[in-house]
């Protein structure tokens, strides 16, 4: 980091460059996992489990968000949008960058030591899937796909900390999650379109062209119609129906602020996305105080 920056700048530009202060990020990633936790634990989850995947969430959105502005280090400085992230400004040196977030991913994977083997093996590929992600999407045309199973594998990790096993269900809701991803990032991705055009970055909102509209509301409907067989298959009840159908509207709502194209219409929609998933997780959550009962 540059030595002649203050202290409390010091602290502002790691901030930064962590997204603690965007914390959007964190609550996408939080929202699947504790549904996993919800489904798995039918009920409230033990609270040294949900307590270290909470944090777990912080730390490992922190490291992948240093990750990526490592990965687009060369990149951010020529777009209007990134060109003061910490990284591209030098105010933090790439060696600096790279510390932290092997930091942060330690500190992540001595919380998983208090869980189970399968737990602790799962980590291992939810480390290498958010490390992969900002250098896949130089070459993959959807990279939106690997973001969901970035975003989404809290589920698969919550299922192996509650039973010790990944029953199908895990795999359904990673799945559904993958929708979401989809959807949700596209929109974001619909904002910076032109910009990733410039700099090489390939994104569904590209591959989709004219049909970008389409896509995310084809992306959100799988999702729902994955998220309501989920809920038959496991006998969920009223509150978890009830919160699909809120989600519905809000997707409908979505649809509308996107519909022109206009950058802020579609970075409105993506950050709507976050009461999508708590408004499914406060249905799960209600559910399963309702209907305690738990299926393969």
């Amino acid at each position: 980091m540059n030595p002649a920056l203050p202290f409390k700048a010091r602290l502002d530009a790691y901030e930064k460059l962590m997204r603690l202060d965007k914390p959007i990020g964190i609550l996408l990633l939080l929202w699947p996992t504790l549904w996993g936790l919800w489904f798995a634990s039918a009920g409230l989850p033990p609270l040294d489990v949900l307590l270290i995947f909470v944090t777990g969430t912080v730390l490992m959105r922190s490291a992948g968000c240093v990750v990526n502005d490592y990965a687009d280090r060369d990149f951010d400085p020529h777009v209007e949008r990134t060109r003061n992230r910490p990284l591209a400004a030098g105010l933090i040196r790439p060696k600096e960058a790279l510390l932290l977030a092997g930091a942060l991913m330690l500190l992540a994977f001595v919380l998983v030591l208090f869980l189970n083997a399968l737990t602790i093996q799962l980590a291992f590929a939810a480390a290498a899937i958010a490390v992969i992600y900002p250098f896949l999407k130089r070459v993959f045309p959807l990279p939106q796909v690997w973001l969901g199973l970035a975003f989404g594998f809290g589920i698969p990790m919550a299922y192996a900390a509650v039973w010790n096993a990944l029953p199908p269900v895990a795999w359904a809701l990673l799945l559904a999650t993958v929708f979401w991803a989809v959807a949700y990032d596209t929109e974001y991705a619909m904002v910076d379109r032109e910009d990733d055009l410039k700099i090489g970055v390939k994104s569904s909102a590209i591959l989709f062209g004219r049909f970008d509209v389409v896509g995310v509301i084809a992306a959100h409907l799988l999702f729902l119609v994955a998220m309501t067989w989920i809920g038959w298959w496991q006998l969920r009840g009223v509150f978890y129906f009830g919160a699909l159908t809120v989600a519905s509207l809000l997707v409908l709502y979505q649809y509308r602020l996107i519909q022109s194209r206009s950058r802020e219409g579609c970075f409105k929609a993506f950050l709507n996305n976050n009461w999508v998933g708590a408004i499914i997780f406060a249905g799960t959550a209600i559910d399963w105080w309702r209907y305690p009962r738990v299926l393969l």
